[in-house]
């Protein structure tokens, strides 16, 4: 995928990896549109960017999805990068968390079926590119779930698998879809879950930047690529090693 000259759009583009992304992919001669919910946010990082525009929106949000899609389609038509990076994600821990399904609700319609819709809604605008792709944020705990953030886990295990049958759909076309699997990262966003232990944003976008534009479908970061080996050939062990780390 080319590098440079693109109009990407980023969810949740304020802060943590999309805001990393939004750095490198602005650096390179890229006009990148940042979404988040919070305006002071979204004005602090277009700040510190070049060739950006800061839309506030909630993905998860249907009004809010149908008035982000109007003004792309009519303000940007040579859209042609969706990043779907905004997500949710919570301690719920399934036999002591209050308010399990309430959280799982909130994260699976955050993480996957908002991805659904926007990803719907912008598809006639890619496929009027010349080059297109569309880039879904999930997790290496899509393969390896952790104990207190399984309902998370199964919200990126969903979109994982969404993710392929979308590949799939699109393989004879001009849009190409991508994978970006993250270990545990450094960012505000994942405090709530150890993120203090995690691998910095920018060495994800670092990495990411190096897989997107060696058309590298699926990119795992951050040391995530021994686990998901281990995976394959043996789950029991993998997840083994995974909790014991």
């Amino acid at each position: 995928m080319k590098n440079s000259q693109n109009t990407v759009l980023i969810t949740g583009g304020s802060a943590g990896i999309g805001f990393e992304i939004a750095k490198q992919l602005s650096a390179k001669n890229n006009h990148v549109i940042i979404v988040g919910r919070n305006q002071e946010r979204l004005d602090k990082a277009a700040a510190q960017l070049q060739n950006v525009t800061a839309i506030k929106a909630d993905i998860s949000n249907a009004g809010d999805v149908e008035a982000l899609t109007a003004k792309l389609t009519k303000d940007f038509p040579q859209l042609n990068v969706v990043i779907n990076n905004a997500g949710a994600a919570s301690i719920n821990d399934l036999l002591t968390t209050p308010n399990v399904f309430e959280n799982a609700q909130a994260e699976m319609f955050t993480n996957y079926i908002s991805v659904i819709r926007l990803n719907e809604k912008l598809l006639p605008v890619l496929q009027q590119q010349s080059e297109a792709a569309i880039v879904n944020v999930s997790s290496i705990v899509a393969f390896l779930p952790g104990k207190q953030t399984s309902t998370y886990s199964a919200s990126k295990a969903a979109l994982h698998s969404y993710t392929i049958s979308l590949r799939v759909a699109l393989e004879d076309t001009n849009v190409k879809v991508f994978e970006l699997m993250p270990p545990l990262v450094d960012t505000e966003f994942s405090a709530e879950i150890g993120g203090h232990n995690g691998i910095p944003a920018s060495q994800v976008a670092d990495e990411f930047i190096a897989g997107f534009e060696s058309n590298n479908f699926e990119i795992r970061v951050g040391g995530t690529e021994p686990f998901y080996r281990l995976f394959l050939s043996n789950p029991a062990e993998a997840l083994k090693a995974l909790h014991q780390r």
